[in-house]
C-alpha cells in the first residue's frame, strides 16, 4: 500500500502509533512541527518538519509521498491552557485540522483517522459513556476536538472521505521496551507526575478533590494503555483501507480507578512511600469517566493487551527512570 502520513507523530500517542506501524512493515512519513514533539522518539518511517498552518507545504508533502491515509495527532492536550488561551486551541486543534483535511481533499486523500477525545462529552450523565451520549464539551480543548468531529462528519457526508475518530478515556504507559514514553513540558497527568514524584523530582503528588461522589472520594478515569490505543488505531486503518464506514469509536477498558488507587499502585510498582498533598477540587473535573468501548471491540475487533493497572504504571516507571 501507499504510505500512512502521521501529523503529530513526535509526541506520544502519535510515536507510539508510528512504532506500530513500522512494525507492521506499513511504510510511514511522519509530520511535525517540533513544538511539543521530540525527533528522536520517531522511530520509523520518513520524517518532515512542518506546521499545519503552511498549505503550500502540506500540497508538497501530499504531492511527494501521496498517503493512502492519513492518522492526526497534531494538537495542544492542556484542558487548562486552553481556557486560558482558547484561541490557540482554535487555531492549532480546530483550523489546522480544517487545513490538512483540505488539502487531503485537494489531493483526493480519502482515509483519516483522528484523534479525539472523551473530552467531547464534557459532564457525563451516565457510566459507562457510550458513543451515542450527548457531545457538551465543557472547555475549548474539548469544544475544538468535537468541532472537527463535525467537520468530518460533514465531509464524509459528500463521500470523498471516510474516517474513524477514535475518543481516547485516559492514555498512560510506556513502550514496554523502554525507546519512548510520555514527556510533555510541562507534564500535567497524573500517572507521570506521581512517577516523578516517587524519583524526586517533585517533593509530592497533588490531589485536587477528596469529596468527590466516588468510593475514596477522589475522581475516577479510565487507564489505557498506549500500545492497546496503538493498536486500535491499526486496526481502524485496515477498516478504512477495506471501505468500511465512518463513525467515533470510545477507547477505553471500560471500568476505572481513583486517584487514590492509582497513587497505591504506584507505590506498590516503585516500592517508595510517595508523599501527597491534598487541594481543593479543579473547576470542571467529572467525578468518574469510564468508557463503553464494546463497539470498538465488537466492530474493529479490538482486544487490549495490557488490561491491568500496575503494568501499565511499571512500564511508565520504566521509561521514567530514564528521564532527566
Amino acid at each position: 500500500m501507499n504510505r500512512v502520513l502521521v501529523t503529530g507523530g513526535a509526541g506520544y500517542i502519535g510515536s507510539h502509533v508510528v512504532k506500530a506501524l513500522g512494525e507492521q512493515g506499513l511504510p510511514v512519513v511522519v509530520l511535525d512541527n517540533l513544538s511539543t514533539g521530540h525527533r528522536e522518539a520517531v522511530l520509523a518511517g520518513e520524517f518532515v518538519e512542518g506546521d499545519l498552518a503552511d498549505a503550500d507545504m502540506l500540497d508538497r508533502v501530499f504531492e511527494q509521498y501521496r498517503p493512502a491515509a492519513v492518522m492526526h495527532f497534531a494538537a495542544f492536550i492542556e484542558v487548562g491552557e486552553s481556557v486560558r488561551d482558547p484561541l490557540k486551541y482554535y487555531h492549532n486543534n480546530a483550523a489546522n485540522a480544517v487545513n490538512l483535511l483540505s488539502a487531503m481533499q485537494r489531493h483526493s486523500v480519502e482515509n483519516f483517522i483522528f484523534s479525539s477525545t472523551a473530552a467531547v462529552y464534557g459532564i457525563p450523565e451516565s457510566i459507562p459513556l457510550r458513543e451515542t451520549a450527548p457531545i457538551r464539551p465543557i472547555n475549548p480543548y474539548g469544544q475544538a476536538k468535537a468541532f472537527v468531529e463535525k467537520v468530518l462528519e460533514d465531509a464524509a457526508g459528500t463521500g470523498r472521505m471516510r474516517y474513524v475518530s477514535l475518543r481516547y478515556f485516559n492514555a498512560a504507559g510506556a513502550d514496554p521496551g523502554g525507546r519512548i514514553g510520555e514527556q510533555h513540558h510541562p507534564e500535567s497527568h497524573l500517572i507521570p507526575l506521581t512517577l516523578k514524584a516517587a524519583k524526586g523530582a517533585r517533593k509530592s503528588i497533588t490531589v485536587f478533590g477528596t469529596d468527590y461522589p466516588t468510593p475514596d472520594g477522589t475522581c475516577i478515569r479510565d487507564y489505557v494503555h498506549v500500545n492497546d490505543l496503538a493498536d486500535a488505531h491499526l486496526l481502524a486503518l485496515d477498516h478504512l483501507l477495506q471501505k468500511g464506514g465512518s463513525r467515533a469509536f470510545n477507547c477505553g477498558y471500560g471500568h476505572g480507578f481513583s486517584v487514590r488507587e492509582v497513587i497505591e499502585a504506584a507505590r506498590r510498582v516503585t516500592a517508595v512511600d510517595i508523599p501527597l498533598e491534598t487541594a481543593a477540587r479543579r473547576p470542571g473535573d467529572p467525578p468518574s469517566l469510564v468508557a463503553d468501548s464494546s463497539a470498538l471491540r465488537r466492530e474493529l475487533g479490538w482486544v487490549p493487551r495490557h488490561d491491568d493497572l500496575e503494568y501499565i504504571i511499571g512500564t511508565a516507571w520504566e521509561w521514567e527512570k530514564k528521564q532527566r
